[in-house]
C-alpha cells in the first residue's frame, strides 16, 4: 500500500477478484475493529456481509461497475463508494471507500 494511503482519513478497503480482502488502511482497520480489524485481511467479503450485500459484491465483480450510497450509524453519516479496480483491462477486485460526512454539508451546483 502506498504510504499516503496508510493514514488517510478515509476508510479504504481493497479486495481481489475472489473477494478476498488484500489491503486495509488505518482508518479501515479502525472502522472494522469490531469485525476483526486487520485480521480481516485474507478473509472473504462474502463471509462478513449478509447475502443482499454479497449479491451486490458479485455484481460489481462481474460488471466492473461502481456502487455509491450514504448510510448513518450511531449518528455519523457516511458516503460509501465501491468500484472495481482493473489489471490489464480485466476486473481484478474492488475498492471501497467510506467517508464520514459533516452534519451540515453544503451542496454546490456548478456549470
Amino acid at each position: 500500500m502506498n504510504e499516503w494511503i496508510k493514514e488517510f482519513n478515509v476508510a479504504i478497503t481493497v479486495c481481489d477478484r475472489d473477494a478476498i480482502i488484500t489491503e486495509m488502511n488505518d482508518k479501515s482497520v479502525a472502522t472494522f475493529a469490531s469485525y476483526g480489524g486487520k485480521e480481516l485481511i485474507g478473509k472473504s467479503l462474502y463471509d462478513v456481509h449478509p447475502e443482499h450485500c454479497n449479491v451486490m459484491i458479485r455484481h460489481l465483480l462481474e460488471t466492473g461497475k461502481a456502487n455509491a450510497y450514504t448510510i448513518e450509524k450511531k449518528g455519523v453519516r457516511k458516503l460509501i463508494y465501491q468500484e472495481a479496480w482493473f489489471l490489464d483491462g480485466e476486473v481484478a477486485g474492488l475498492v471501497e471507500m467510506s467517508l464520514e460526512l459533516p452534519p451540515e454539508m453544503p451542496h454546490h451546483v456548478r456549470s
